[in-house]
């Protein structure tokens, strides 16, 4: 199970070394950057994970699940690309690439691990805050071009599934003072 897993990272490795170009990048670069990948282990091994993993849990589902939501009609519109790194930036205070954005939608990375199999296994460590926002993300990625597709619903509502989400948090309600 784990290296479908790593098969869903790859996406994410193009943008860690983002700030090299591409010229300079190594095969050991992009073999260390695999090793390197303690969420995945620590999420199938069953370990608790910290804040800072937790973020950094987040951004990576969120980068996977919007990415493929660009996809999700079989056209990825530049307005959705666009859109995705406007939202990636305002969640996780991150740049991502276009390309990184493209990267991350290519079906063939899922092929060992279903993007919504890997939601499935990650949504327990995910806080309800972070499911909140996922989806919420996903509806806005839907919303930026000028229609709403069949397809795009059928991938909304299998991720909402695959995440646990409950409908308190689709419908953005949370415990607490209301801002």
């Amino acid at each position: 199970m784990i290296p479908g897993a790593i098969a869903v990272y790859t996406p994410l490795l193009a943008h860690a070394g983002a700030a090299q170009s591409e010229e300079t990048k190594t095969r050991s670069e992009t073999t260390m950057a695999i090793a390197e990948l303690t969420n995945v282990l620590k999420i199938f091994r069953g370990s608790a994970l910290n804040k800072a993993q937790q973020d950094t849990l987040c951004k990576e589902v969120m980068l996977m699940t919007l990415a493929r939501a660009a996809d999700a009609d079989i056209n990825i519109q530049s307005i959705e690309v666009d859109r995705i790194q406007q939202i990636l930036k305002q969640h996780t205070g991150e740049k991502f690439s276009a390309k990184d954005i493209r990267m991350a939608a290519r079906a063939e990375l899922y092929a060992e691990a279903t993007l919504r199999k890997y939601l499935v296994a990650v949504s327990k460590k995910l806080r309800s805050k972070d499911r909140q926002n996922i989806v919420h993300a996903l509806t806005e990625v839907f919303r930026s071009d000028s229609e709403v597709s069949v397809l795009e619903i059928d991938f909304f509502n299998g991720v909402v599934r695959a995440l646990g989400a409950t409908p308190a948090e689709i419908a953005g309600l949370a415990p607490g003072e209301v801002s």
